[in-house]
Order: C-alpha cells, then structure tokens, then sequence
C-alpha cells in the first residue's frame, strides 16, 4: 500500500469492472425500452390479425 491514501485510491480499481456492468445492463435496459416502444405499434396490429385470423378458424371448426 503506497504511503499517501490519494495514490492508494487512484491505483485502486476493485470497483471498476462491478461499475462497468452495471453500464452495460443500463444500456441494455435502454434500448430495451427504446426497441418496444417503436416497435409496439406494429407489433399490436401483428397480434390482433393473429387473433382475429384465429377467431375466424374456431369459429368455422365450430360451424361445419
């Protein structure tokens, strides 16, 4: 351990990969969000074509 506390706090770096992981995932939730939020529109309409298409199956196996 250096004698002066502020050399021993600036060659210390046992924090710094826990710090640089949490960016990360930061980043990652960021764009996570970004992502549904432009894709949300359109990935609603997929879905309710999907579903109106299935409604329109079971309904004709129903009604032979």
């Amino acid at each position: 351990m250096p004698n002066n506390p502020l050399q021993y706090f600036l060659k210390n770096e046992s924090g710094a990969t826990a710090i640089e992981y949490g960016l990360i995932a930061a980043l990652v939730s960021v764009a996570s969000i970004i992502a549904l939020q432009v894709l949300g529109g359109s990935l609603n309409s997929i879905f309710g074509v999907i579903s109106s298409k299935l409604g329109d199956i079971a309904s004709q196996a129903n009604n032979p």
